[in-house]
């Protein structure tokens, strides 16, 4: 998975309260995700993924649930694909993934920009693209975390992201 390209630089940048590097990508529902457009609208989540990836394949129905819960809200949630479109259009059909994904394609450099060893690696990021939020794998508490940094930025209480009877781990490596 790519990490041998990553590992000869510095990981987990950019750190919180960074600048966030421009991605410009071909989305797969047609145009471009540029993230300095989408970040002038909203607050912004990426998400890396690739498709064979176990741990994306159990976070994405969870980030499906925050984003559904944030809709009508002015934020922004674009996934970014290490896979070609047709394998990741499957992925959100097979996923219930609605919001929009772009692919970052080899050599990656969208993905590389960014310094991480695994997927999924989530990403929240405020309107001049600082970096207000960042995970790496699955985190119970993280993704919950994700929910209350939207919400604060959106003046608002957080939603749900687990309901009460579901029995999810707190962690699964990425």
């Amino acid at each position: 998975m790519l990490e041998h390209l990553w590992n000869r630089h510095k990981t987990q940048s950019p750190d919180l309260g960074e600048t966030a590097p421009e991605i410009s990508l071909e989305a797969i529902e047609g145009g471009r995700f540029v993230l300095t457009g989408a970040a002038k609208k909203g607050p912004t989540v990426i998400v890396f993924f690739k498709v064979s990836c176990s741990t994306c394949q159990f976070t994405f129905p969870f980030l499906e649930r925050i984003h559904s819960a944030y809709r009508d809200q002015p934020v922004n949630f674009r996934a970014i694909s290490q896979d070609d479109a047709q394998l990741s259009v499957q992925f959100a059909r097979h996923y219930g993934v609605t919001f929009p994904i772009a692919v970052d394609p080899p050599p990656y450099a969208a993905s590389r920009s960014y310094h991480f060893a695994n997927v999924p690696t989530i990403l929240l990021v405020d309107r001049e693209r600082v970096v207000l939020f960042r995970n790496t794998g699955f985190s119970k508490a993280g993704l919950i975390r994700l929910s209350e940094e939207i919400a604060k930025l959106l003046g608002r209480e957080p939603a749900p992201v687990f309901l009460a009877n579901e029995a999810v781990p707190e962690t699964k490596p990425g």
